[in-house]
């Protein structure tokens, strides 16, 4: 079994083919985490299914795993569509918030959502990793990543930060197909904050900022990592120079991930990661998720209101990674039949009793195989659900079971829990808590535009606390207004 081959898609290649670690049956693999400065919410929760369902199957057909998610509690900025993010830290605009409110500093806020993310993650019984290094365990060795990269000519020291140069690395944009230099400095013009730059496309390595809540001392002065260089220096730290296999979200594959590949690179001069693998978004209903529109569900929000943990885990699976899933409370319902099914069969087998001779024959393994077949083609979990489910049914056509088909019956479903995760968790119940609820200002789009008139009028009046009353009110909502030379002209829901 352990010969049978692991094919997944690869960012890179743009093809799916075979992953092959360097050390035979030993996947070194590193997924990218959460930013915890909120709840994680179902989409992030895509993604960390995707990995999860990876080392689910690679132990399947015999394989040892070193799994390596982080977690991210400093450094990554609102505006994180450039290479270069701008804007303020994320933990930092989370304090400021109304939520914000109950911590008495940004470490307690990132230690509680970190702790919250980890009681979601058993909630919806994803394996453990076995190392989730921190982006603040980190520093030291992010700097001395700092120090290195200036030495050997990619990086560069400037009055508000180290800067890596684009340009030290021809091959930048290799996993994302941002090749075009001239498009890369156009973008990155749009939210360039400093012109000592060589290049606008040039990205930081550190930030030197005196007045940022959470900062180290480092050869540059006072200040923070930048997003980017954590995963590449925790990465190393734990699997090596490369990787066989590096995950996240589609939404990491530019600049996140670019950016890694460049550091790393320079940084070993040795291929970053073999493999490179990437979710796509999850919609709901159709739509983006997003708090104005009403359709932004947290992990917690849906747990809390009586949904099934295994059925919501269901529910996120059942499309296949590679193509963006569409959720609805209808796909939901679904998965909690799906579930039920689930516990009727494993009270047949837990309760078989009595002689005679396996009813179901050879069947039940044939559909686990075809299960297994199904995730080992590029995580086919469409097609290792449906097996699944039609075990189950073969299961629960029985009124009772002998002990011999008990014992068939309890085989397969374990099997499909330890490759799935769907039949029962592998932890304790976690209670889910209940927040009070807090009433949210609306946020549709005709709220919005008043409210930047308004704040645009004050501003004109030199009535500054107004306007940044009005700034307060409408972040509180969930949206982010992005100031420009000309006024504030666009608006995004955070």
């Amino acid at each position: 079994m352990s010969d049978r081959p692991f094919r997944l898609h690869d960012t890179l290649t743009g093809k799916v083919k075979e992953l092959i670690p360097l050390e035979p049956r030993h996947l070194k693999f590193y997924s990218c985490g959460p930013t915890v400065y909120s709840y994680a919410h179902i989409g992030n929760f895509r993604s960390f299914l995707t990995a999860d369902l990876v080392v689910r199957t690679a132990k399947a057909i015999g394989w040892d795993v070193t799994w390596v998610s982080n977690i991210t509690d400093v450094g990554h900025l609102t505006m994180d569509d450039m290479a270069d993010a701008g804007g303020e830290d994320k933990l930092e605009g989370a304090l400021r918030s109304k939520e914000g409110e109950r911590f008495h500093n940004v470490w307690e806020l990132a230690e509680y959502y970190a702790a919250a993310y980890l009681e979601d993650w058993q909630r919806l019984n994803l394996t453990e990793p076995d190392i989730r290094p921190k982006a603040t365990q980190h520093v030291r060795e992010q700097i001395l990543a700092a120090e290195s990269l200036i030495k050997s000519g990619h990086a560069y020291e400037t009055s508000s930060g180290v800067y890596f140069s684009v340009e030290s690395r021809p091959d930048y944009g290799k996993l994302s197909g941002n090749t075009d230099r001239e498009s890369l400095i156009r973008g990155a013009r749009d939210v360039v904050t400093d012109e000592t730059k060589r290049d606008p496309a040039d990205f930081a390595i550190w930030k030197k900022d005196e007045k940022h809540l959470m900062q180290w001392f480092s050869p540059y002065g006072w200040g923070f990592p930048g997003w980017h260089i954590e995963c590449s220096v925790m990465a190393r730290a734990y699997l090596g120079d490369t990787l066989d296999l590096h995950s996240g979200g589609e939404d990491n594959i530019f600049p996140h991930h670019e950016c890694e590949i460049a550091q790393s690179e320079a940084l070993t001069g040795k291929p970053f990661a073999n493999h490179w693998l990437h979710t796509r978004f999850l919609l709901v209903n159709g739509e983006k998720m997003s708090k104005s529109k009403g359709n932004f569900f947290t992990v917690r929000d849906l747990l809390s209101q009586g949904t099934h943990p295994l059925a919501l885990r269901y529910a996120l699976i059942s499309g296949v990674y590679s193509k963006q899933l569409n959720f609805t409370l209808q796909t939901l319902e679904d998965a909690k039949r799906h579930v039920q099914r689930f516990e009727k069969a494993l009270q047949l087998a837990e309760s078989a009793q009595g002689d005679g001779p396996n009813v179901f024959g050879d069947s039940l393994d044939d559909l686990y195989d075809q299960a297994l077949e199904a995730m080992l083609n590029d995580l086919n979990t469409a097609v290792a659900l449906a097996k699944s489910i039609e075990g189950a049914k073969q299961i629960t056509k029985e009124s009772e079971l002998n002990a011999a088909s008990g014992e068939a019956a309890a085989r397969f479903l374990d099997q499909i829990n330890r490759l799935l995760g769907i039949v029962n968790s592998d932890y304790e119940a976690v209670a889910v808590k209940v927040e009070e609820a807090k009433p949210e200002p609306k946020a549709d789009a005709a709220w919005v535009e008043a409210k930047i008139a308004e704040r645009a009028a004050a501003k004109k009046a030199k009535d500054f606390a107004l306007a940044d009353a009005i700034r307060k009110e409408v972040t509180e909502a969930g949206v982010v207004l992005q100031d420009h030379p000309d006024g504030t002209t666009t608006w995004s829901v955070d």
